[in-house]
């Protein structure tokens, strides 16, 4: 099979708490399969199945723990450990579920169920010989995982609202309430996984937006000095660099703010670890948030949010195919067609993205958000090469964040200037903790020091902890 069990040589022989994300998965119908087919053809469908579900796991970094007949138990964040561990559980569910449903084998047609929770447990001892041996894991979590699947409905994920915590908005939902799961005292509240959100961010799942800026007050001046030049016509860019946690996004999402009830354009971008394959995906996103697509729009309509979208702007002839192709909205027949080889349709697409910009940027100041740009895919850094050449001529501020092994080709251009973001110190780290507990119980002097010495001034860490 494509996973297995924990390797012995993979993991530690102590046991120890861990925050881990685990997923149970279920084959629906499996039942009536026994009944139907003779046990070598169920054999050939069960193992298909369980092969799909490594895939899709195995694609996110995840771990399959254990296979139990027509269900599969898979861990993110054991033996490896992610900063994103469940948001990758949860699209490793939402790929196992279409993955399984275009199956073709038997002529059978298969459906999925998935449920996930997130928690601390105690990973235990290896347990069992050979190919059985696997991983003990202890607690809740699992449990909870398992009861989950059992309320989805074919094809659907279910989720826990500790999971729930830590994806947000990076996922569109039906809250299901409180539900009372067997074995657990207290009710739970769960969530149904919709599937992907075009809000974006990474940052706002995973912030409440009441975490205090602590630390940061140069540079939310230096910013205030750039957008003011920015506003006089002369465009500027600002790079923010740090370590994951250091508090990039937090520092852009507190200008941005800073900015609410004065005139501006905001125009967010943000790249994904889990799309560097496909070219222009930030720009995409961004494009279909402005034109106000929805999950249900059909083709039609989609269209004439595009048209309305490109009409409000400068535009030039073709760009509507253009936008539209990139898109994927159908044009049905309303447009010509652009017969136009690749390199010389990739540019003019390019074109009319600059002119959607400049068309924004002439009636009012442009504040353009730029997250995570080392996961940007090649297409998107020519584009944004292309963008920052002509921000200098704009009334445009282009905030972009990334991780200090992008290499920035920008620097030494005369609107540029590049920050790079420091741990907070202690008296700072103390701040923090301070302010995110206010609301609570108050803390002992004891465990606020514990807080700060064992997080490192990393706000992330010190928000978790907190």
């Amino acid at each position: 099979m494509a996973a297995g069990p924990v390797p012995a040589d993979a993991v530690s022989s102590q046991a120890e708490r861990r925050q881990l994300t685990v997923m149970f998965c279920d084959l629906v119908g499996s039942t009536e399969l026994s009944a139907r087919l003779d046990p070598e053809d169920l054999r050939e469908v069960i193992g298909a199945y369980h092969r799909t579900v490594a895939a899709a796991v195995t694609r996110f970094d995840g771990f399959v723990a254990k296979y139990m007949g027509d269900g599969v138990l898979a861990y993110f964040g054991y033996p490896q450990a992610h900063e994103d561990d469940a948001e990758r559980a949860v699209r490793a569910g939402l790929g196992l579920i279409d993955a399984v449903a275009r199956l073709d084998i038997r002529s059978v047609d298969l459906q999925a169920r998935v449920g996930i929770s997130t928690g601390l447990v105690v990973v235990g001892d290896l347990i069992g010989e050979g190919s059985a041996q696997e991983q003990s894991v202890v607690g809740e979590t699992p449990n909870l995982a398992a009861r989950l699947q059992a309320l989805a409905a074919p094809d659907q994920i279910v989720i826990a609202e500790n999971t729930w915590r830590q994806v947000g908005n990076l996922f569109e939902y039906e809250d299901l309430g409180e539900i009372e799961v067997k074995g657990l005292r207290a009710a739970v509240r769960a969530f149904r996984v919709l599937g992907e959100s075009r809000i974006g961010s990474r940052f706002e799942p995973l912030r409440t937006g009441e975490t205090p800026v602590v630390g940061r007050d140069e540079e939310i001046e230096l910013l205030s000095r750039r957008w003011a030049q920015a506003r006089a016509g002369r465009g500027q860019i600002v790079l923010i660099s740090a370590e994951p946690g250091i508090g990039k996004s937090r520092l852009a999402e507190a200008f941005r703010l800073s900015l609410e009830g004065e005139p501006h354009t905001r125009l967010r971008y943000f790249c994904s670890p889990h799309h560097q394959d496909s070219a222009l995906f930030p720009f995409i996103e961004q494009l279909e948030r402005a034109a106000g697509f929805e999950r249900d729009d059909t083709p039609s309509v989609r269209l004439e949010k595009l048209e309305a979208l490109v009409a409000a702007n400068a535009s030039a002839e073709g760009d509507v195919q253009l936008l539209a192709e990139m898109l994927s909205v159908p044009l049905d027949g309303r447009y010509p067609a652009l017969d136009l080889i690749p390199q010389p349709k990739k540019e003019r697409t390019f074109e009319a993205l600059l002119r959607q910009l400049s068309g924004l940027a002439t009636r009012q100041p442009v504040l353009m958000i730029f997250e995570d740009l080392h996961w940007a895919d090649p297409s998107s850094r020519e584009l944004l090469d292309l963008t920052v050449e002509q921000i200098g001529r704009l009334p445009v501020l282009l905030i972009a964040t990334f991780r200090p092994e992008f290499q920035s080709p920008w620097i030494g251009l005369p609107h540029l200037t590049a920050l790079s973001l420091r741990r907070l110190a202690r008296d700072e780290s103390d701040q923090l903790v301070r302010g995110l507990v206010r609301h609570a119980v108050g803390l002992s002097r004891q465990v606020i020091d514990e807080i700060v010495d064992r997080t490192d001034g990393v706000p992330l860490f010190l928000e978790r902890a907190a």
